[in-house]
């Protein structure tokens, strides 16, 4: 049988250059190697932790699907779908969490960091974790792409997943590992480049979105962080180079001898062209096929890819959380 693989994105506006590189690109190359049987979900349920506007979130959730599709992923060879339109996601989230401890969510680091930001920190934020292990545990996934940020909240499905099998004694969810690519770029923020990219970031030139126009690149990297020294040198103490030397290395596929070499004597100002030239560049293509998504004549197909994929994962999430319920005694219909 095919190894399983689960992720998903949230809908909480454009995916960046960091969502591209570090992930739905390594996305991509999965879905073409046989051993694998790919799941890709909007995780809309997960994005109302914070509070959404209705509009927005219809429109972001329809743009990551075409996102995901304009990237390069396959509908016809993954099951993309909507989180919430399988509700099933939601039932074994409440009752996972009558065999998580409110000791384990309080040590998850992302609750930690995204509560300070929040004046009424809101229950669906601690729990976020046992709905991600709902999410992984009802597909029987073998592997999770995670990145750093998320590893803790794998650990925890884990330990979820453990302490119920060993409740009724049965083997009922699947132990999923990480997968872990190690070329996956770890591409941090133009203006802060010890904090991860991030689309939520409120200073707009510390990312760049996957739809920016060449000439909105541009002035991103031109402005982007860097040092005094004027040389391109790959180096921890130079931290706003090592990220722009991460992104040039990333999208043209040259390595860092290689980057270093070629401007050697070249000052920041011409390699930062080069580095925004080589962005548009790769984003061009992506923005072409999600611009052609956009259009009104493909709403119907956007639609019967959610509903189809929908209809996939609800089959496989309906049999897991009726063996769930009967395990726990439950009278299933």
């Amino acid at each position: 049988m095919k190894k399983q693989i689960i992720s998903g994105v949230q809908p909480s506006g454009i995916l960046t250059l960091g969502n591209y590189l570090g992930a739905l690109r390594n996305w991509v190359k999965i879905q073409d190697e046989e051993e694998y049987e790919c799941k890709f979900f909007v995780a809309d349920l997960h994005s109302i932790t914070v509070s959404q506007n209705p509009e927005n979130l219809r429109n972001n959730i329809k743009s990551i699907v075409m996102q995901y599709i304009a990237s390069g992923i396959d509908p016809e060879k993954n099951t993309i779908f909507i989180q919430s339109h399988v509700h099933e996601h939601s039932e074994l989230a409440w009752l996972l969490n009558n065999y998580t401890y409110i000791g384990e969510l309080n040590r998850m680091t992302q609750f930690k960091d995204k509560s300070k930001k929040q004046e009424n920190v809101k229950v669906g934020l601690f729990d976020y974790p046992v709905l991600m292990a709902a999410d992984i545990l009802l597909y029987d996934a073998d592997y999770v792409p995670v990145g750093e940020d998320q590893r803790q909240h794998l650990e925890i499905t884990r330990d979820i997943a453990q302490r119920f099998n060993s409740t009724y004694n049965k083997e009922i969810f699947k132990i999923p590992e990480a997968l872990i690519t190690k070329s996956t770029a770890r591409i941090m923020s133009l203006q802060d480049p010890t904090k991860k990219m991030s689309k939520s970031d409120e200073n707009k030139d510390g990312f760049i979105s996957l739809l920016d126009p060449r000439e909105v690149i541009e002035k991103k990297v031109k402005r982007a962080v860097t040092d005094s020294e004027n040389v391109i040198k790959y180096s921890d103490e130079k931290p706003g180079i090592k990220n722009l030397i991460n992104i040039y290395s990333a999208v043209t596929d040259k390595n860092i001898e290689e980057i270093e070499k070629e401007f050697e004597g070249v000052g920041y100002g011409k390699f930062k062209q080069a580095v925004a030239g080589a962005i548009a560049d790769t984003l061009e293509p992506i923005q072409a096929k999600y611009n052609e998504l956009a259009l009104p004549e493909n709403n119907e197909y956007i639609e019967n890819i959610c509903r189809k994929g929908a209809e996939v994962a609800q089959k496989i999430a309906k049999e897991k959380l009726k063996e769930v319920q009967e395990a726990i005694g439950f009278i299933t219909k």
